[in-house]
C-alpha cells in the first residue's frame, strides 16, 4: 500500500489519542467546593516516605489574587490516584497567605514550606507602588512527618527580602535541594520581586520585575537571599543541570513580548546568575511554569500552557539540559495555566495544574503518565 500524507496524518493522529488515553487524570480541587470560591496556584511535592503533597491557594470569595486567601493541603498515599481531605495550613483571618513552594531536605526527610503574606485588602499593583500600609512578607514552615503536621508560620522577610523591593512571591512551584558540586545540600527557592526601575513600565509607573533566588545552607534553619535575574523576569523554577557540578538553570516568566521562556545560569549555588536569554522552544503566553530533573533518565521535564494564550498545558522532554525541548505530550487542549511536574519513580511522572472548559480556574487537576508517553514535538 502506497503511503500518503494523509495515511501518516491518520496514523499520527490514532497514536496521539492512544498516549492521551494512556494518561490519567484526577481532580484534586474544585472550584467551588470545600467553602471556596477559586483554588489556584498549585505545588506538588513527593514526601520522604512516598506520599504526595498538593498545595494550593483556597480563595474564599472571589478568583483574585488578593483577599481572604488561606493556604490548603491534600495528601495522596497511592501515587495520586485518590487524595485525601483538605488541610488549612495557613489561614490568617482576611488576609493573603499564598505562593506555596515547598522544598525536601532530602537527608532528613523534613519538608520546607515557603511562603508569602499581604494584608488581604492590599492588591499587587499598590504594593509595587509602595501605596500601602504593608508589603509582601516571607515566611516559612516545615513538617518533619511527611506532611501530617506543620509549624506555624515564622517570617524571614528580614533576611529574604531587599527592603526597597515592594511585591515578591516564592516559587510558585517547588525549591530543589542541590545534589552535586561544592554547595551540595543546599535547598534553594525560586522567586521573584518588583523594584524601582525608571526605565521600566511595570503597571503605571517606573517599576520592573525580576528573578531571584533565596537559599539555606543548614538544613532550613535560616534562610538568605542569593542573586538576582533582571530584567522583565517573574515567577520561575530552579533545576540542577546534568554537568556533575551543581550548575543551577532558572528558567522564567519573561515581560520581553517574545512569547518565550527564558532561562539564566549559575555556577555557585544562586549567588549570581547569567543574563537571561530566550528558550526557542518553550513558547508561552506569560504564565508560570514548572521544570523538574528526571535524573535516572537524564532528561529535564518542562510544563506550560504551550501557547500565546493560557491553554494546550503540555509537557516536554529535554535531554541537553534545557537547551532545545524535542519531545512533548499534551495534557489538555483546553484552557489551562499554572503547573507543576513531581516524578513518582524513575519513569513515572505526575503534574499537579489548573485546566477547565471555558476558564483555567475551574479546576486544579493531577495527570499520571509516564516518560514514554512523551512523542517528538511536531
Amino acid at each position: 500500500m502506497k503511503t500518503t500524507p494523509f495515511v501518516l496524518l491518520a496514523l499520527f493522529v490514532l497514536l496521539s489519542a492512544v498516549a492521551r488515553a494512556a494518561v490519567e487524570q484526577h481532580e484534586v480541587f474544585v472550584s467551588g467546593r470545600d467553602g471556596y470560591h477559586t483554588f489556584r496556584i498549585p505545588a506538588v511535592i513527593r514526601a520522604a516516605n512516598g506520599d504526595l503533597l498538593a498545595f494550593c491557594e483556597g480563595r474564599k470569595s472571589g478568583a483574585g489574587d488578593a483577599g481572604n486567601i488561606d493556604l490548603l493541603l491534600r495528601r495522596s498515599t497511592d501515587g495520586g490516584r485518590s487524595w485525601g481531605p483538605i488541610q488549612v495550613i495557613w489561614d490568617d483571618a482576611e488576609n493573603t497567605c499564598g505562593n506555596p513552594c515547598p522544598v525536601l531536605d532530602e537527608t532528613t526527610g523534613t519538608v520546607w514550606l515557603l511562603l508569602t503574606h499581604n494584608i488581604g485588602t492590599e492588591k499587587e499593583d499598590a504594593i509595587i507602588r509602595k501605596e500601602t500600609k504593608g508589603t509582601r512578607t516571607v515566611w516559612v514552615a516545615h513538617s518533619r512527618d511527611h506532611g501530617a503536621t506543620w509549624t506555624s508560620p515564622v517570617e524571614i522577610t528580614r533576611t529574604t527580602k531587599d527592603p526597597k523591593w515592594g511585591w515578591y512571591a516564592t516559587g510558585p512551584g517547588v525549591g530543589i535541594q542541590i545534589k552535586h558540586g561544592p554547595h551540595a545540600g543546599r535547598l534553594v527557592i525560586p522567586s521573584d520581586h518588583s523594584y524601582d526601575d525608571p526605565n521600566g513600565k511595570v503597571r503605571n509607573g517606573p517599576f520592573e520585575y525580576g528573578a531571584h533566588a533565596i537559599y539555606s545552607d543548614d538544613r532550613g534553619a535560616s534562610w538568605k537571599l542569593g542573586g538576582v535575574i533582571r530584567p522583565k523576569t517573574n515567577e520561575c523554577q530552579v533545576v540542577e543541570s546534568f554537568d556533575g557540578r551543581g550548575t543551577l538553570i532558572m528558567n522564567m516568566r519573561s515581560y520581553f513580548g517574545r512569547n518565550r521562556r527564558t532561562h539564566a545560569t549559575s555556577s555557585d549555588g544562586g549567588l549570581t546568575w547569567t543574563a537571561p536569554v530566550d528558550v526557542p522552544d518553550l513558547i508561552e503566553p506569560v504564565c508560570q511554569a514548572s521544570i523538574i530533573r528526571a535524573t535516572a533518565a537524564k532528561l529535564h521535564l518542562f510544563s506550560n500552557p504551550a501557547s500565546t494564550k493560557r491553554e494546550r498545558l503540555t509537557v516536554k522532554a529535554s535531554a541537553d539540559d534545557g537547551r532545545t525541548w524535542p519531545r512533548q505530550l499534551v495534557l489538555h487542549e483546553g484552557p489551562a495555566a499554572y503547573s507543576n511536574l513531581v516524578m513518582l519513580g524513575d519513569t513515572s511522572v505526575g503534574c499537579l495544574y489548573e485546566r477547565g472548559e471555558k476558564s483555567a480556574r475551574e479546576r486544579i487537576t493531577f495527570a499520571r503518565f509516564t516518560l514514554a508517553d512523551l512523542a517528538p514535538a511536531r
